[in-house]
């Protein structure tokens, strides 16, 4: 056997590392991004948050768009991207609702679910099968979630439906994740996110006039670092993608619950019981192998 075909080459060794750098920074600035998120919903309305954060992303999008001229915005698939957009609006809210009332770890983790309604929404949507080696997994991590949302269930006051936010918040973001797989086959993804920011500051215009209320000096900071590193995230993303296979960056993503139970931990003093790590390391094992089993079948 040729040694050249037997070992990669230096060069795409060094893409997959570049790869794997992207996919961590990726995780840290969406991490950081949640925290800013959580300390902005204990001083704002949700409302208003989204509605500055989808600003500021169209803002720092307008330069490109003057650049590329609207030719750049043509498309025929408007159905998709609303749906696409409609569900990445609505998960922002659920996130930041359960951001507001639980852990930082536990909403990250609860968000990061969205691989196991890949599936689920794949068949509701293009009424495509979910194959048989994928409900395993599908299973196990949502007893993994059972585990999560049990303790809080019986720690004394009742259950805290900020849990199910969380969780409704992986799902909706599954919507957009699909939505964003079907566009990118006929659609750049400069249109792909424009559609989304402008979709989504327009759907907020409506909660922000009425939840208006003078935003403090302090809360700048958090806002506007909340509307950039969406922005630089999903570049950050792009990237990974672009020296990597998903197989190599899509596992990755789960480094952003280990980043969240850190930050949490050191601005809040959240630390999860033994049992909800438990529930944890179920769902990231059970999210990583669907990511595999799914980049396998596409291969």
């Amino acid at each position: 056997m040729n040694t050249a075909e037997a070992e990669p080459s230096v060069a795409a060794v060094d893409n997959v590392k570049l790869g794997v750098i992207f996919a961590l920074a990726t995780a840290l600035v969406g991490s950081s991004a949640a925290a800013a998120g959580k300390l902005a919903t204990e001083q704002l309305p949700i409302g208003l948050i989204v509605f500055i954060q989808f600003g500021i992303c169209l803002l720092v999008m307008l330069p490109r768009l003057l650049h590329k001229g609207v030719r750049a915005l043509a498309t025929q698939r408007v159905g998709t991207h609303l749906i696409r957009g409609a569900g990445g609006w609505v998960s922002f809210f659920a996130f930041y609702h359960a951001l507001g009332h639980i852990p930082l770890v536990d909403a990250n983790l609860l968000r990061n679910t969205a691989p196991l309604f890949v599936p689920l929404v794949v068949w509701l949507w293009a009424a495509i099968l979910i194959p048989k080696n994928r409900w395993l997994p599908i299973v196990i991590g949502f007893i993994g979630v059972a585990i999560i949302l049990r303790p809080q269930a019986s720690n004394g006051g009742g259950f805290n439906l900020a849990y199910l936010s969380g969780l409704a918040s992986g799902a909706l973001l599954a919507i957009s994740m699909v939505g964003t797989r079907l566009l990118s086959r006929t659609e750049s993804s400069f249109t792909i996110m424009f559609y989304y920011f402008l979709l989504s500051f327009v759907l907020s215009v409506p909660l922000a006039i009425q939840q208006w209320q003078p935003i403090s000096i302090e809360s700048w900071p958090s806002l506007i670092y909340i509307g950039l590193s969406i922005f630089l995230a999903m570049w950050l993303y792009t990237k990974a993608y672009s020296h990597a296979k998903p197989s190599v960056v899509s596992p990755i993503s789960y480094f952003s619950v280990v980043f969240s139970g850190l930050l949490g931990w050191v601005l809040w003093g959240h630390i999860p019981s033994p049992l909800s790590f438990a529930g944890i390391a179920m769902v990231v094992a059970a999210g990583v192998c669907t990511v595999y089993l799914g980049n396998r079948e596409e291969s």
